[in-house]
């Protein structure tokens, strides 16, 4: 038996496939042209960005945005000047190659980060070799080990995952996960938490007791690993494991069953997605239809911009698959910590405040928001399509978007083309403007959806991606909660749907108090479904009123969390 740290729950039980890296040869290389060699670096520098927008985005679907932004984090090292420039000043300064350049100024970085007493700076520090060693292989066209590739039933052995590693895993096939590095609080046992892997880490020369084909079983809640064990070992640990799972398949009986309260409410349950091949995980968790359609990772990844066609065919493909439940689009929404190099966007002094989503669209409606809106009109003739748009502050980009798609209604009347002439156009609610002014909204849209994550961030002027103010950034603060509470009140009001689509909305902390504000649909990643499903009929929105009156009448964060822990412990 192997001891280390439970860094994710269950019993994985399976074949070892051990995961090494080849080790990359870094020499100082002197160049004869520093401006091409600068040149070379931008080149793998982009790439790499756009290596991590990919993963990002496929995290954010399959798990949630959440464990996403540790990939987006990443993204933000990317694009610090500080970190590029300096790069850049090195192999200028002294004429020496990208690899060599990037492994001297990011190690120095690591180094820093590592030294500091702070353990989420200390993180950091992993984060920043990872990034380091992805941009190094670009540079050498070295190749990453194809982890999303190993075969089912694999116990994956390493000395060390990297989130971005971790990212990549496919959870159908590795049932496990052994390293002799890392702790419970790194960003690969956060992922491997997420996607459900057991885990176990910092197992002390373990590479040197284990080989390719080894029966390997592990304990992530005890934090051992047994190498071929005996047959009674065998036979216990299947046993658990065999319960563990029957815990999870107990979830499917819910498949097909409406979500609704022990006192009769019914509410929608549905996924937020990236792009068309989501729809398999939310058919595949009885989703309800889709909540959030990200439409920014059609433009990521590529080198120009989807055409009309192209957008078309994917939001009708969606449409189809969900043969006539609701599919909520998000117009682009880039910005702030989503860049797409081809548009040509000058970069903002604060993103977050600055030219993006709405405010982007309405600036460039011939290249970009137009062609959109056409592709989604067009393809509203094959399902129940409805266009939200995004980071509203004033009425007045939601009467200019609404003209536009007037304008194009007429036009493609006039060119003889279907579409749903009834289509609805909302607005996501995610500002604290927005959020102020929610009753004049609510007379003039279809439908609201609350952007939790943004509306938590622009609330409290806080940076969720600092972590100097992240103890600030929690949906559970008070002036979030009246935000919420008031948004819903005033859709409610007025008679039109509202949703969320923020990662609260699967948070079974937040749901009671939700559910008693009068949220109408829930929008969360498809794998959250079935288990909110299982909590929302077991509640009762009557009975519910008394702990949302109560959670109202705190004045602090700690306050409000403390007390629906204690709520949820006790159901």
């Amino acid at each position: 038996m192997f001891k280390g740290t439970n860094a994710s729950s269950g019993i994985g039980i399976g074949t070892a496939r051990v995961v090494e890296e080849a080790d990359l040869v870094i020499e100082k290389k002197t160049v004869a042209d520093a401006d091409a060699e600068v040149t070379r670096f931008k080149g793998a520098l982009d790439k790499t960005m756009k290596d991590t927008e990919a993963l990002a985005a496929d995290l954010a679907t399959r798990v949630g945005e959440k464990e996403a932004e540790i990939l987006q984090g990443h993204m933000m090292l990317l694009m610090d000047p500080a970190l590029t420039g300096e790069i850049e000043n090195t192999i200028k300064g002294e004429n020496i190659c990208s690899e060599f350049a990037v492994e001297m100024v990011c190690t120095m970085y690591a180094n820093v980060f590592a030294g500091m007493d702070d353990e989420l700076m200390q993180q950091r520090a992993t984060d920043m070799r990872d990034i380091k060693t992805r941009m190094q292989r670009v540079l050498l066209g070295v190749d990453s080990v194809d982890i999303a590739s190993l075969p089912e039933g694999s116990i994956l052995v390493a000395k060390d995952l990297t989130p971005s590693m971790t990212a990549g895993i496919n959870p159908k096939n590795v049932t496990g996960i052994v390293t002799e590095l890392g702790g419970k609080t790194s960003h690969s046992a956060i992922l491997a938490r997420a996607l459900e892997i057991p885990a176990v880490v910092a197992v002390s020369d373990f590479l040197s007791e284990v080989k390719n084909g080894d029966f390997v079983i592990l304990d992530g809640d005890a934090g051992v690993v047994y190498v071929n064990p005996d047959p009674e070992i065998e036979k216990e640990y299947t046993a658990k494991r065999d319960a563990f799972l029957a815990e999870k398949k107990e979830l499917e009986k819910y498949i097909g069953k409406p979500t609704t309260t022990r006192d009769g409410v019914t509410v929608e349950l549905v996924a937020n997605i990236g792009k068309p091949k989501d729809v398999e995980k939310v058919l595949q968790y009885d989703g309800e239809g889709v909540g959030l359609f990200r439409t920014e990772f059609l433009f990521m990844d590529r080198n120009s911009m989807p055409t009309e066609e192209e957008q078309f065919e994917a939001y009708k493909k969606v449409a189809e698959a969900l043969a006539g439940k609701p599919v909520i689009i998000r117009t682009l929404d880039i910005g702030g910590d989503k860049e797409i190099p081809y548009m040509g966007l000058e970069k903002d002094e604060n993103p977050f405040l600055g030219y993006r989503a709405i405010r982007l669209c309405l600036d460039r409606k011939e290249d970009i928001y137009k062609p959109q809106l056409r592709a989604l009109l067009r393809a509203s003739a094959y399902g129940n399509i409805k266009i939200m748009i995004p980071m509203v502050t004033c009425i007045d980009e939601y009467r200019e978007a609404k003209m536009l798609i007037g304008e194009l209604k007429l036009e493609m009347d006039r060119q003889g083309i279907a579409y749903n002439k009834d289509i609805q156009v909302g607005i996501m609610v995610e500002t604290a403007a927005a959020s102020l002014i929610a009753d004049i909204f609510a007379r003039e849209v279809d439908f609201f959806s609350i952007g939790t994550n943004d509306l938590t961030q622009y609330t409290m002027s806080v940076d969720r991606g600092n972590d100097k103010v992240s103890y600030l950034y929690s949906p559970f603060n008070p002036a979030v909660l009246r935000s919420i509470r008031r948004i819903i009140t005033c859709a409610r009001e007025a008679g039109i749907m509202v949703g969320m689509c923020g990662e609260a909305a699967s948070d079974p902390m937040m749901i009671p108090l939700l559910l008693a504000f009068g949220l109408n649909e829930f929008s969360m990643s498809a794998s959250a479904i079935l288990y909110s499903r299982k909590m929302i009929t077991s509640l009762s929105t009557e009975e519910l009123q008394s702990v949302a009156d109560k959670v109202m009448s705190f004045t602090t964060t700690k306050e409000v969390e403390n007390y629906m822990r204690e709520f949820i412990a006790e159901l």
